[in-house]
C-alpha cells in the first residue's frame, strides 16, 4: 500500500480524507496531523510516499512545511490540497516543492486520482489552478522586462503600469505598501528616473 500523511487543521475535512483514501485499494493512511509543527518531527522520522497538505495552517504554513520536507526528505511527494488559488500562493507552494496542486472541492475520486497520477510521476493540479499556472506563464513571457531590475521590481513596476496604486499593487503580490515603496525607490535608482511615468516610459520602450 501506498502511504499518506494528511497535514489538515480542518478536523472534519481531515478525518473526510483519511475515510475515503483507506477506503481506496492503493492507499493508506500512515498518520494525520491538525499543524505543521506537530506533523514535521514524525513526518521526517517516518516519512510517507506522500505528504497532503494545507496551505492555510496555525503556526507555520504549508508552504513552510513543504519547504522544509523537500529539504530533508527530498523523496516525499508534496500535494496541496487547499481552498485559496491565489497566484502567488500557487506559485510559492510549487516553488518551494509541492508537485502537485488541488482545490478542496475536487471530488473523492478526483483526488484519489490526483495521488495515484503524483506517485506516477505526474503534477496533478485542478483545472482551474492549471488555467491560472499556464495564463500566468503566458502573460509572463509576453511581457517586457528590464535587465536592470530583479524579477520583483519588474513586476511591481508592470502592475503599477496598469494604473494600480501602491496598496493595490501590494495586495495583488501579498506584501506590503511599506516593502513595496522601498522596491519602487530601488526601482527608481535603477533607472535614473525620478517618477512612476518616467520609470513606465522606460519600460513600455523595450
Amino acid at each position: 500500500m501506498i502511504t499518506v500523511s494528511i497535514i489538515e487543521d480542518d478536523k472534519n475535512y481531515r478525518e473526510g480524507l483519511e475515510d475515503f483514501i483507506n477506503a481506496s485499494d492503493e492507499f493508506r493512511v500512515l498518520q494525520s496531523y491538525p499543524s505543521g509543527e506537530i506533523a514535521l518531527p514524525h513526518i521526517i522520522e517516518n516519512p510517507p510516499a506522500i505528504a497532503v497538505v494545507d496551505i492555510k495552517l496555525p503556526g507555520m504554513t504549508g508552504v513552510e512545511l513543504i519547504r522544509q520536507v523537500k529539504l530533508k526528505r527530498p523523496e516525499i511527494q508534496c500535494m496541496v490540497c487547499s481552498f485559496y488559488d491565489d497566484n502567488e500562493i500557487v506559485f510559492n507552494a510549487l516553488r518551494n516543492g509541492a508537485s502537485g496542486y488541488i482545490l478542496k472541492d475536487s471530488l473523492a475520486t478526483e483526488i484519489i486520482d490526483s495521488l495515484k497520477e503524483l506517485y506516477d510521476g505526474g503534477a496533478p493540479m485542478s483545472r482551474y489552478i492549471a488555467r491560472k499556472v499556464i495564463s500566468a506563464f503566458q502573460e509572463k513571457t509576453e511581457l517586457p522586462t528590464l535587465s536592470e531590475l530583479t524579477a520583483r521590481e519588474n513586476e511591481i513596476l508592470h502592475l503599477l503600469a496598469t494604473g494600480l496604486v501602491i496598496k493595490e499593487a501590494a495586495a495583488k503580490i501579498n506584501l506590503s505598501a511599506h516593502t513595496v515603496t522601498k522596491h519602487l525607490k530601488n526601482i527608481y535608482i535603477k533607472l535614473h528616473v525620478n517618477n512612476r511615468i518616467e520609470a513606465v516610459n522606460k519600460l513600455n520602450q523595450r
